[in-house]
């Protein structure tokens, strides 16, 4: 009887056993399926490797908004005047920059959560500060500047994104771990398989963050905010310190993303040159 699948383990061939054929059609599953599943950015015009649609985000950001807010002491009023300056300055940014060209439906959230430094974005448009950074932050530039990022997270469709590369990574590890099950470092393979997969979400994670960046200051820019403020908010950042390297991190590092912000400013010399004469950014 034939066993086509069987040499693997006989040590006496060179032909690929059952699991590899297994390990192998996964991996191509994944990788066949992310690479199948495009789209056209809405806003930018991008081709993206995104299967969900505007709505679908939309959708999903609305469901999913409630459980963030209770995880993180809940929202505050609307009729606080905090929570309607950073729904105000967002709208603001919305109505005047590129970003309004976008399909999404904005809502900015300030969440009662004292103790987080943070702000965040869900796909569709929901968008969230903390107390704990809204607290730390000196004027309405430097909230504009962290509100611009998180939009850009939103445009640049950053979560349907990461939903696609994560199970793209995931069947390269599920394939990877079957494919070598069977050998006797298996174990170890799909453990290093398994690494090389967290340490590139990671740097996709980090990618995403410069683009937001970078999405951030054009976005302020357009509304009219001094993009300098940006600086401030990662002098803040860096101040309240780190862990680690930055390859272990989802963020770059506060020193870099203000190199980054310098650089932008220098390839936007009619920018540079309003500040450099003290002029107001047209609005």
């Amino acid at each position: 009887m034939t066993q086509y699948y069987g040499y693997g383990n006989s040590g006496g061939g060179g032909g690929i056993n059952l699991r590899t054929i297994i390990g192998i059609v996964i991996v191509l599953f994944g990788v066949i399926s992310y690479y199948t599943h495009e789209s056209v950015n809405p806003t930018t015009g991008e081709k993206q490797h995104v299967s969900m649609s505007a709505q679908d985000e939309i959708s999903l950001g609305l469901q999913s908004a409630p459980q963030m807010t209770a995880q993180m002491g809940g929202e505050l009023p609307s009729t606080d005047p905090r929570a309607q300056e950073v729904e105000q300055i967002g709208q603001q940014i919305v109505a005047r920059s590129d970003a309004g060209k976008s399909p999404y439906q904005y809502q900015f959230h300030l969440l009662n959560d004292t103790q987080t430094v943070n702000a965040f974005a869900l796909p569709g448009g929901q968008i969230f500060i903390t107390m704990g950074l809204y607290d730390k932050l000196s004027d309405e530039a430097e909230l504009a500047g962290v509100l611009g990022h998180e939009i850009g997270h939103v445009v640049e469709r950053h979560v349907a994104q990461q939903i696609e590369q994560s199970k793209l990574g995931q069947s390269i590890v599920l394939g990877t771990g079957i494919a070598a099950s069977g050998n006797r470092n298996g174990f170890a393979t799909w453990a290093l398989a398994d690494l090389a997969n967290q340490m590139t979400q990671l740097k996709f994670s980090r990618e995403d963050e410069s683009q937001a960046d970078q999405r951030g200051l054009q976005f302020m820019t357009e509304t009219g905010y001094d993009p300098r403020a940006m600086i401030d908010v990662m002098t803040l950042l860096k101040s309240l310190g780190g862990s680690g390297p930055e390859f272990l991190q989802t963020h770059p590092d506060p020193g870099n993303r203000i190199e980054a912000i310098q650089s932008w400013m220098t390839d936007h010399p009619f920018i540079a040159s309003q500040l450099s004469r003290g002029n107001p950014l047209p609005k």
